[in-house]
């Protein structure tokens, strides 16, 4: 049972207003981030015009900006960007849908500019965008903005689309747009020159015109296996089962090294959709302990029995931790997540980490950094040193940021595992790289 001292809403009201005006002031003391909110709450409060407002000069101030944008920075503009979204979505909507659509519209223009300078490693910042997406579908229909307003604004944004932050953006419009409007859409695509393939394929798709979709694909291209896994899940989707098997079955050869995941998840559902369970499962066991898929393993699971699952999930951390490709294994350990056990990986491995692998190693050590300090530091410091060895000057602003890390991280260790501590690592990196000035000056500033 809560007590009077917990922290719930109940208890922080027997204080008062002005005692918790007070509490945040004092705690918004030196952080931006929450300034910004308090700041937006107040708007807020005197009436959606002033709301509005506040939304739009931020996003303005968000627009003008250049700097790099860091981990530590893409957790605050995250933060801040999804307070702009909530504050759009939610009271500025409730008030008066038109000015939230114009909002949601100038809130995803900048999803290029903000792309093109941030570290965006975990997938989270592109995640709101694609989120945004789908609350510019809802307030669309709340707003009752017309066919050509709406085709101009979703052909505005499919002009910038560079990190594939709007590839949900015509299945979300398609219901609203309607075979006229995408047809319209097509068109307005088409006059501006930049319509491609990706773009013709969502608009036949839209359109429930999956004969359309299909003669849009060449038979060689059908025999490749993400390809056929694409084309053949829409026919799922479309109720076409025996035809989607027939598309996979072109590429089965190609796909059969096991590193077609896409191919092998499509055929296992097409299987499962055709009543053919029990060859599911046996694909689906097959497919996780050569690629450690973790879709593939949860879907395994929950097909099984009360307590099956238990031993089948050890006997998938067994084939994990005994994986030839670590990466792999780590990845997959991580994500799964069982992050006690890919902690210890990490150490076991210690001399297996390819630091060129930043996409695998750079998510790995920021999930690991809170309560595993000494394995993140390991894999920070293994790309730390493949920047420096290898003279990756592009990377460098990067493997700043990865030893500041580390030393915030050292703070927290008393136990190093065998490995160096961190003042004895940088005393190394020293004299190893010493003479690569603009990286230590990087890592000053």
């Amino acid at each position: 049972m809560a007590t009077k001292r917990t922290l719930n809403a109940k208890n922080l009201e027997s204080l008062g207003a002005a005692a918790l005006a007070e509490l945040l002031i004092e705690v918004s003391a030196g952080h931006a981030v929450i300034q910004r909110r308090l700041r937006l709450a107040l708007a807020a409060a005197n009436g959606v015009e002033e709301a509005a407002q506040e939304v739009r000069k931020r996003l303005a101030a968000i627009a003008r900006s250049t700097t790099f944008i860091d981990a530590a920075k893409r957790k605050a503009l995250l933060v801040d960007l999804e307070a702009q979204q909530q504050a759009i979505t939610g009271a500025i909507a409730a008030a008066d849908p038109v000015l939230a659509l114009e909002l949601q519209v100038r809130l995803l223009e900048l999803s290029e500019g903000v792309l093109d300078r941030c570290s965006d490693s975990t997938g989270a910042m592109i995640g709101l965008f694609q989120r945004g997406v789908v609350a510019l579908a809802s307030l669309t229909t709340a707003a009752g903005l017309s066919p050509d307003a709406l085709v101009e604004h979703a052909a505005d944004l499919l002009q910038e689309h560079g990190y594939g932050q709007f590839e949900d953006l015509i299945p979300a419009l398609a219901p609203v747009l309607g075979d006229a409007g995408l047809m319209q859409l097509e068109e307005a695509l088409l006059a501006r020159g930049v319509v491609d393939r990706f773009a013709m394929e969502q608009l036949a798709r839209g359109r429930g015109d999956l004969d359309g979709y299909l003669e849009l694909f060449e038979p060689s291209q059908l025999s490749w296996p993400d390809t056929a896994a694409e084309v053949a899940g829409h026919l799922l989707k479309g109720g076409r089962a025996e035809q989607a098997l027939a598309v996979l079955d072109r590429a089965a050869k190609a796909s059969q090294n096991m590193q077609a995941e896409a191919w092998h998840a499509t055929r296992i559902a097409v299987l499962d959709a055709l009543g053919h369970c029990e060859e599911a499962q046996q694909h689906r066991w097959q497919v996780f302990s050569r690629t450690l898929s973790i879709p593939l393993l949860r879907e395994l699971l929950q097909r099984l029995d009360d307590f099956a699952d238990v031993e089948a999930e050890e006997r998938a951390f067994a084939v994990a931790e005994h994986h030839p490709l670590p990466l792999a294994a780590l990845q997959f350990l991580v994500f799964w997540p069982a992050l006690p056990r890919a902690a210890r990986y990490v150490i076991e491995h210690r001399l297996d980490w390819d630091g060129d692998a930043y996409e695998v190693l750079e998510p790995a050590a920021e999930r690991l950094s809170t309560d595993y300090p000494v394995a993140a530091s390991l894999l920070l410091r293994t790309m730390v040193v493949f920047t420096l060895a290898m003279g990756r000057s592009k990377r460098y602003r990067y493997a700043a940021e990865h030893l500041r890390q580390c030393e915030q991280l050292q703070a927290r260790i008393d136990d190093w595992q065998g490995l160096e501590s961190h003042t004895s690592f940088v005393g190394r990196l020293r004299e190893a790289f010493g003479q690569m000035w603009s990286f230590w000056q990087r890592l000053e500033r």
